[in-house]
């Protein structure tokens, strides 16, 4: 009836290909018009077009695309940014910042590439073997 919330559980399934080297692999998508408020954690790539308000942990790759949104926490292996991330963002491996990016917030990663016009406001931590751990306050912060 008219002024009633309704409550709806999303459940979504990786996509699987396969590759030509016969290797198969998944991918999450969030797509452009959706919008999630909340914690995600996958195990296989994430590809984000739509709207992301929360955190995402992801043990692959993270992609957001050019109509993407993220506000929040992402921690990944590897991503590539080419839509809007603010918050911070924790990448292990190689993050790559598209011409169309645009971040703010607070990076940690181990190898960065920033292309020719992308918007990138932020506080950049870079090491090779970095331990780090989210503290009460929100900021991840390097651990001895």
């Amino acid at each position: 009836m008219f002024g009633s919330k309704k409550t709806e559980t999303v459940t979504t399934t990786p996509t699987k290909t396969t590759s030509s080297n016969g290797t198969s692999s998944a991918l999450n998508s969030i797509v452009h018009g959706t919008k999630i408020d909340g914690k995600i954690h996958c195990e296989h790539d994430v590809r984000i077009d739509g709207t992301l308000k929360g955190s995402l942990t992801c043990d692959s790759k993270v992609i957001i695309g050019p109509t993407g949104l993220v506000d929040g926490d992402i921690e990944c292996e590897n991503a590539v940014i080419e839509g809007h991330f603010t918050g911070i963002l924790t990448v292990r491996d190689s993050l790559q910042v598209k011409e169309s990016a645009n971040i703010k917030g607070d990076i940690n990663t181990d190898k960065l590439v920033v292309h020719s016009g992308a918007v990138f406001n932020v506080s950049c931590l870079m090491k090779n073997e970095m331990i780090t751990e989210k503290s009460s306050n929100g900021i991840y912060q390097e651990v001895e």
